[in-house]
């Protein structure tokens, strides 16, 4: 059986993406930018489908469970000429969980815990924030999740989710994809082993 292609957005701009803090499970609405950037990946995911010869109705869409990702799935799914509820959420999309750290800039983590900050800029995929999930653990989730899918999926979710399922793809390294940004308002495409950014 093929492996599915799987068209993946991260959610748009919050404040706290502006502000450069740690976000993990906190439910921090979308901002104007990132309403602005929800709707701009619904079109270029309309431009994507065409192109591929797709049909947008016919996917399944699965978003995060949190409000800023399942905001961005109805806001491009609106894009895409669809009724905005019609999506699943799942739980194993859920951002990587920042514990004692969410909230906070990097600046600031260093000042709350200054050892483990310096054990995770060694292993930022193997060391988690005080009470927090590690990246390890965040891409055996997503693996879990990918694993359960049979047909091509438009997902919704986050930074950290899309870094896990980077390596849990064999996409990038654990040591890339700890450091790649990852964007807001485009679409990435994990098809046949690879993965491409379109805006």
């Amino acid at each position: 059986m093929p492996t599915p292609t799987i068209y993946y957005i991260r959610h748009g701009e919050t404040a706290w993406n502006a502000q450069g803090r740690f976000q993990g499970s906190q439910d921090i609405p979308l901002n104007e930018l990132g309403r602005t950037q929800a709707v701009a990946s619904g079109e270029i995911l309309s431009r994507l489908l065409a192109r591929d010869g797709g049909d947008a109705a016919s996917l399944p869409y699965v978003a995060s469970p949190l409000g800023r990702a399942r905001l961005t799935m109805e806001l491009a799914r609106g894009a895409l000429e669809l009724p905005p509820a019609d999506y699943r959420v799942d739980d194993r999309l859920r951002e990587i969980g920042y514990g004692q750290w969410e909230g906070l800039t990097l600046p600031e983590m260093e000042l709350n815990d200054a050892a483990t900050f310096a054990l995770r800029q060694v292993d930022k995929w193997g060391v988690a924030a005080p009470s927090g999930e590690s990246y390890a653990s965040v891409t055996l989730r997503v693996q879990d999740w990918f694993d359960s899918l049979s047909v091509d999926t438009v997902a919704v979710a986050h930074g950290g989710t899309m870094r896990a399922l980077m390596v849990a793809l064999g996409v990038a390294t654990p040591l890339q994809a700890a450091d790649t940004p990852i964007g807001q308002g485009v679409v990435y495409v994990f098809r046949d082993g690879g993965l491409e950014k379109y805006s």
